[in-house]
């Protein structure tokens, strides 16, 4: 899909992991971006070694940033619904 998306799109600047899988899941991101050095994406595997903090995983030669980035899902429901219920 990442493929996909940077042909229709004429390149990518960056490709982000997020949510439960992609920010725990060092193997997951490395499988994905897999193959997709061509696109100048590229993962340095001891930067990926890492679950649930933000950071860049991007190889020190890679034209794409590839940014590890935890969500708190939770959060954003909790304030989306004090938004709507003190209206």
């Amino acid at each position: 899909m990442i493929g996909a998306y940077a042909a229709a799109m004429g390149g990518v600047d960056a490709v982000v992991f997020t949510a439960g899988l992609g920010e725990n899941a060092p193997e997951t991101r490395k499988d994905i971006c897999a193959g997709l050095e061509f696109l100048g994406i590229k993962i340095d595997a001891e930067k990926n070694n890492v679950r649930g903090k933000a950071v860049d995983v991007s190889a020190a030669d890679a034209t794409v940033k590839v940014f590890v980035i935890p969500t708190n899902e939770e959060l954003v429901i909790a304030r989306d619904t004090q938004e709507l219920t003190s209206k």
